[in-house]
């Protein structure tokens, strides 16, 4: 699988970490920046790894930001992308199972990087439940995510 992975400064001290993970895993990582502490502006590099999601050059992205707030928010706001912030397994898993998270965000001054590497590898094995049998309610939960998504572009 591709990953595209994204930060800003805040983020940037988890980066390699994040890299570390998803290539431990066997998985090809795009790095898009950002390639220094240096203050930038989160959404840039949320717009980046969204957009190789979008275009299916990343079948899945990892933004750090210094909450992983702003870059979930900005993150959700690009059609198709389903991002979250999650600091436990339960959730970076569950997140992809049953709501076709495709995006997970971290915050750098909120976890460490032995958090880090269990949360990608829990993001990363997971799999969308709502195409398997059985999956009809996350199917169906999707959908109405992807309806509000289409009436309020």
């Amino acid at each position: 699988m591709k990953v595209a992975v994204g930060c800003d400064h805040g983020g940037f001290p988890l980066k390699q970490v994040v890299i570390d993970a998803v290539s431990a895993l066997g998985h090809e990582v795009i790095d898009v920046g950002t390639f220094s502490a240096e203050a930038v502006d989160f959404p840039d590099f949320v717009k980046k790894v969204g957009e190789k999601v979008q275009s299916g050059e990343a079948e899945r992205g990892i933004l750090i930001c210094g909450s992983g707030i702003g870059a979930s928010i900005a993150a959700s706001k690009m059609k198709g992308i389903y991002a979250s912030i999650c600091h436990d397994t339960y959730s970076a898993a569950q997140g992809v199972e049953h709501d076709a998270m495709n995006v997970l965000c971290l915050g750098g001054r909120v976890i460490g990087p032995e958090l880090v590497k269990v949360l990608v590898p829990a993001f990363l094995n997971a799999e969308y439940l709502g195409d398997k049998t059985g999956g009809e309610r996350f199917a169906r939960r999707v959908g109405k995510i992807k309806k509000i998504e289409e009436e309020n572009r």
